[in-house]
């Protein structure tokens, strides 16, 4: 395990970075930890509520159990949340279960398999509010009401309209004592794309995009290592619903973006082929069960060979009047995705107002930045597209890790 625990001051910033982006720190020093998790997953954020002892250890011990079994669905659970949940008797864990994936029994019925007959009388923690509708399962309120919990102790209240509160109000109805907001603010980190897409209508994105410290701007390079598993970018693919490419970036991959965690669900790659980039060529190995998406700007080409391996395939292909990622994001939603990762390579400089206009409309709400000394790359400059920008963005709670070959910062966008 290894720990960064240096503090940057915005000089350094603005001057190595030649004011590409402004970044403050308001809440704390910038501290990571780089372990088997990706960034930053490992600081635990208490919420407002007041944590009571519950047969030996607090709410929040549990809580935060059911987070860490939420955890072990990251990227498979969209359009639903991650959720876990933990059943405790006698200061014991008696059950747990967590929501695998959309169409599969909520964390909650999963908890009470487990527990069986030892449910009756026990206390159930779950991180997101049990529903109380019929989709493609039954409803959770159900389920614990049937299985004679004396209480309940819930996260954070699901901002989903059909549920909001209707599960908390029915488990009151029904005599069970419900605590809420215990860890709120970490069950809201766990699932804050489920959040973004459930209150906005579109998908939550991260922007990421290499910079050389030592002042040569955006460079199109990612550590090798990184790419590996364990890595931060294959980690940051497996949380991703799709990652957004440029055409042209296309010709540096022998094979698709992969993430290379053990069972990940590989995301859908979202090309943007503009007019003024060369035509679409995909890699001839292209899978034929990753999904794909692209989406051509008026008067963009594709390769002959290209478009006989999208036919076949079955490849949708979406056409814009105009390069711009509102529409992007609109048809994402559609599709059911959550969170998109808006990756930041050789390419994107064909498409420079795309990215003027994510940062602008406030399209984009998180940013991943690897350092790495351009000269050790030994990768070709890119243009860096940001910093024709005439706003520079912000990030707040800037957090930093040290992820083998680099350093990684992390920051949400003001």
């Amino acid at each position: 395990m290894f720990i960064c625990a240096a503090k940057f001051s915005g000089s350094f910033l603005r001057n190595s970075w030649e004011n590409l982006v402004l970044l403050k720190n308001d809440d704390r020093s910038s501290i990571g930890v780089a372990s088997d998790r990706f960034l930053f997953r490992t600081r635990t954020m208490r919420g407002n509520s007041t944590c009571v002892r519950s047969e030996g250890r607090d709410d929040a011990y549990y809580m935060r159990k059911c987070v860490d079994l939420a955890r072990r669905a990251v990227g498979c659970t969209s359009p639903n949340p991650m959720v876990g949940c933990v059943i405790v008797k006698g200061g014991e864990v008696v059950g747990e279960g967590f929501h695998p994936k959309a169409g599969q029994p909520h964390a909650e019925v999963f908890a009470l398999r487990d527990a069986g007959e030892q449910a009756e009388d026990a206390i159930a923690y779950v991180s997101l509010e049990p529903c109380n509708h019929y989709g493609r399962t039954p409803p959770c309120t159900e389920a614990l009401i049937k299985a004679k919990v004396k209480r309940v102790v819930v996260g954070m209240v699901d901002p989903n309209p059909i549920v909001a509160s209707k599960g908390v109000e029915k488990l009151r109805n029904a005599g069970i004592d419900v605590a809420v907001g215990v860890e709120e603010a970490l069950c809201k980190r766990l699932n804050e794309a489920y959040i973004h897409r459930m209150l906005s209508q579109r998908p939550f994105v991260t922007i990421r995009y290499t910079l050389a410290i030592n002042g040569g701007g955006i460079i199109n390079h990612i550590e090798k290592q990184e790419k590996e598993l364990g890595g931060y970018y294959s980690l940051l693919l497996q949380e991703s619903d799709g990652i957004i490419i440029s055409c042209s970036s296309l010709e540096q991959y022998s094979t698709l973006p992969t993430s290379q965690e053990p069972g990940a669900k590989q995301p859908a790659i979202i090309i943007i082929v503009p007019k003024e980039g060369p035509p679409l060529s995909i890699p001839a190995s292209v899978d034929p069960s990753r999904q794909i998406m692209i989406f051509l700007e008026s008067g963009a080409t594709i390769d002959p060979d290209t478009e006989k391996t999208l036919n076949l395939l079955g490849i949708e292909k979406v056409m814009l009047y105009e390069v711009s990622l509102t529409p992007i994001l609109e048809y994402c939603y559609v599709q059911g995705m959550c969170s998109l990762l808006l990756d930041v390579t050789s390419g994107f400089t064909s498409i420079n107002e795309m990215l003027k206009e994510a940062m602008v409309e406030g399209l984009v709400q998180k940013a991943v930045v690897e350092l790495c000394d351009s000269q050790k790359s030994q990768q070709m400059e890119m243009e860096p597209p940001l910093m024709k920008m005439e706003w520079p963005f912000h990030l707040r709670n800037l957090q930093s890790v040290a992820s083998r070959g680099c350093i990684v910062l992390e920051g949400y966008i003001a």
